[in-house]
């Protein structure tokens, strides 16, 4: 009986090549965006969930009101963890990561790379086996140096790294260990590892319960409570402190630091978790608009199959049977469609892979993946075939085999409603595209607050810092840079912040936080920052700017100062003398609020170097004159320059990624939709060639035929609009409400989408239309 249905099977493909290749392209373009959306939730999902001790693992975050609201950060005290651990015995391991950059040496080898200074208990902590070395000790010495397979090649090669050594700083360390490259699903970044007993000889060490910045990691013993030792370690930073810090100490999960990273009002309030819901709910509606094309073309053909299922009825086949056949034949069809989606899916991976800023892999020597494949197929061929094989089980063979076997034109059939929930879909993901990209462009358009053109930074390395007065004399005098400037960070990000901040009149009951930035002169020239009240800093005519402070407009509104000029402010106990106020400008994300700020002067620390070129040369060419100005006073350190405008671009890369990927498959959903329509469509024209040619008979012009013939399904596309319209504006409402600074929502994006689905749809419907209105009407009348 077998043999017997697939032979069927196949001769209905072959039978009715035009339609079986829509249905298998349909489905194959739908089960290979949804095999591409699966990897990348897999691969969101998965994140640091592969280290053995991922149900002990947490980090450890801080909880405090600033601003009058309840506020969390993963930014902690060094003293922490080794407290942490001291205390509480549930507690069995704990590191601390302090993430830097560093030029390594090694050779005539000059490297600029990512570090984490950690406790060597990070590598029994977590899942990141050495190739080479011994985990238990390789961060035990002072002088050691962990480093991936990635970083041994860059510094050494193919020759074996272990042994030897690399030169940071003027110090030497010993590889006593290689490390496995990291996975793609990790939080983790970095290219080499740094014992913490290191920070103790560079005096960047310290116990000040204060000082929040490092990340601190805890592993707890099997069967620990998270609930009652967050409750046991909340008050911990409180009372070291001596209550000066007032922030509580809570623990976070290994399984949701990178799909619930959004914290409101003190609790897990979300994060990537959205997105990846968002798409996984994209790939179940590509898949099931796919099935859809499936179902609509399968129950349009019905009365070609009408007769063989009068005859297997009346031969004493039953329904149970019919229904098995023809899912049967379904998932014939999505195996087949299933062999080509993962043709497409390895030929689409890389260009995916570009697009999302990863490396996703098939995984096919992993025996799970293919019976997934096998399900995925399975259930694919089920959920296309069920309505089919239900509703043609479902004739009767009196009627069929009398011949009063009529289809239905009803007002409202499945079929009308399959295709009013695809069109519907289709159109809410291009409404969504087209506002995610309004808000891309309303952020870019935005005023940064500053000249981000032709400024250029250095990060502070080696002799830089020492030899910085003669090197920006020289860049002046040479004309290379207008200007030069000193500061904490660069332009486009935030290094530091504080709720140390006091002013004469303030509430001290009350907690603010500002942003802290640093110069020691010229930032308001080098930046094109503006100025509302004051000057910028000018050591060279005023000594006592190294105590300076700016402000920003937001923050000397928010201190509430009639005249900021002359006012005395304090950061930590430190006083400075306010000499200007400057507009806001945007240094963290561009869709979010302004921040208040405090820029203090030469007392600070500095890690960056500002130049603003001049524009008497290219930048190509003042960049071969400044590199060999660093060479010369700085030469045991590489060159690396970065364009401040390039750094403000990459704050929009998420977003952009989000606007792409989104139009990709809204692009895809509509592709499946209109090859439906277009399968359907040229049915319609097929079992119509009779009434079109009595019509064109009498009298009737080609236009009023292909408006016959189209006006069904325009009108199905307009139902699609009304619907899609409210459900696109609810959710994209949500979506920008997590923006402080946001569009509105325009009523053109919806015109527009429903426009563009209308003459989609037209064109594709109207193909068939023309097709059977020029057809010669003796040719269809002729059998009569």
């Amino acid at each position: 009986m077998f043999q017997n249905y697939l032979k069927i099977a196949l001769r209905n493909l072959l039978r009715n090549r035009g339609f079986s290749a829509i249905n298998i392209l349909g489905l194959s373009v739908g089960m290979a965006s949804a095999v591409l959306i699966l990897l990348w939730m897999y691969n969101e999902i998965s994140y640091d969930r592969f280290h053995r001790n991922a149900d002990n693992l947490y980090a450890a975050w801080n909880r405090g009101t600033f601003d009058g609201k309840l506020q969390c950060w993963n930014n902690t005290p060094k003293i922490l963890a080794p407290t942490l651990k001291n205390e509480f015995p549930e507690i069995v391991n704990t590191s601390r990561n302090y993430s830097r950059w560093y030029v390594t040496r090694a050779g005539d080898k000059k490297i600029s790379s990512e570090a984490i200074v950690t406790d060597p208990a990070f590598l029994q902590m977590f899942d990141f086996p050495l190739v080479q070395g011994n985990a238990a000790t390789a961060l035990n010495n002072t002088g050691s140096i962990v480093v991936t397979q990635k970083m041994a090649k860059k510094m050494f090669g193919t020759e074996d790294a272990l042994g030897k050594l690399i030169s940071i700083d003027r110090n030497n360390f010993t590889v006593s260990g290689v490390m496995k490259d990291l996975p793609a699903n990790t939080a983790f970044t970095f290219e080499y590892i740094l014992p913490w007993s290191y920070l103790k000889t560079t005096g960047e060490d310290d116990d000040s319960w204060g000082n929040n910045s490092v990340h601190t990691y805890i592993q707890v013993k099997p069967g620990t409570n998270p609930a009652v030792l967050a409750e046991k370690i909340k008050d911990i930073t409180i009372r070291h402190s001596n209550k000066t810090e007032e922030h509580e100490v809570f623990i976070h999960p290994i399984r949701q630091w990178h799909l619930y990273s959004n914290f409101e009002n003190g609790k897990v309030a979300g994060g990537r978790i959205a997105i990846v819901r968002l798409f996984g709910i994209i790939a179940a509606f590509i898949l099931l608009i796919a099935c859809i094309n499936f179902m609509n073309l399968s129950t349009a053909r019905s009365e070609k199959r009408a007769k063989e299922v009068g005859i297997r009825k009346t031969a004493g086949a039953n329904k149970g049977l019919l229904v098995g056949q023809f899912i049967g034949e379904s998932i014939l069809i999505a195996t087949i469609a299933g062999l080509i989606a993962l043709i497409m899916v390895f030929a689409s991976l890389p260009a995916f892979n570009a697009l999302i800023g990863k490396t996703l892999q098939v995984p096919v020597t992993i025996p799970s993946f293919w019976i997934a494949v096998l399900l995925f197929i399975l259930l694919t061929g089920v959920i296309a075939g069920s309505y089919p094989a239900f509703f043609l089980s479902s004739f009767k063979p009196i009627e069929i085999l009398k011949g009063t076997f009529k289809r239905t034109n009803a007002a409202l059939s499945p079929r009308k409603v399959l295709v009013v929930i695809q069109f519907s879909f289709a159109i809410v993901l291009i409404i969504s595209t087209l506002i995610v990209v309004q808000q891309i462009r309303f952020a870019q358009d935005r005023d940064a607050g500053y000249d981000r053109g032709k400024v250029v930074y250095h990060w502070i390395t080696g002799d830089l810092e020492k030899n910085y007065r003669q090197i920006k004399s020289e860049l002046i005098s040479a004309g290379i840079a207008t200007s030069v400037t000193k500061t904490a960070s660069p332009l486009s990000s935030i290094s530091s912040d504080t709720w140390g901040i006091e002013w004469k009149g303030k509430n001290m009951a009350e907690k603010l936080d500002f942003d802290r930035f640093s110069e020691d002169e010229d930032l308001v020239k080098t930046a094109g920052l503006r100025l509302i009240q004051g000057r910028d800093m000018d050591l060279a005519k005023f000594p006592s700017d190294s105590a300076a402070m700016i402000l920003n407009e937001t923050a000397a509104k928010t201190m509430g100062f009639k005249d900021p000029i002359g006012q005395i402010v304090k950061d930590n106990g430190k006083a400075y003398h306010v000499i200007g106020v400057v507009r806001d400008f945007v240094i963290r994300s561009p869709y979010d609020r302004h921040r208040p700020m405090v820029i203090e002067g030469a007392q600070s620390y500095f890690n960056v170097i500002h130049m603003k070129l001049n524009s008497n040369k290219s930048a190509s060419d003042h960049l071969k004159s400044i590199e060999a100005i660093f060479r010369r006073y700085n030469p045991d350190y590489p060159f690396e320059y970065h364009f401040v405008d390039e750094d403000y671009a990459l704050k929009f890369e998420d977003t952009r990624r989000v606007a792409k990927l989104t139009g990709l498959f809204a692009g895809l959903t509509v592709f499946i939709s209109c090859l439906g329509l277009f399968g359907l469509a040229a049915y319609m024209a097929e079992n119509r060639v009779k009434e079109i040619g009595v019509r064109k008979v009498l009298g009737a012009s080609v236009t009023s035929v292909v408006t016959l013939l189209s006006r069904e399904f325009m009108l199905l596309v307009v139902i699609s609009i009304f619907i899609a319209t409210p459900v696109a504006w609810y959710a994209m409402n949500l979506w920008l409400n997590d923006f402080s600074y946001r569009i509105g929502m325009p009523w053109w994006v919806f015109a527009v989408a429903g426009v563009l689905a209308i003459v989609v749809s037209l064109l594709t419907v109207s193909y068939q239309a023309i097709k059977a209105a020029l057809l010669d009407p003796v040719k269809s009348l002729r059998s009569e």
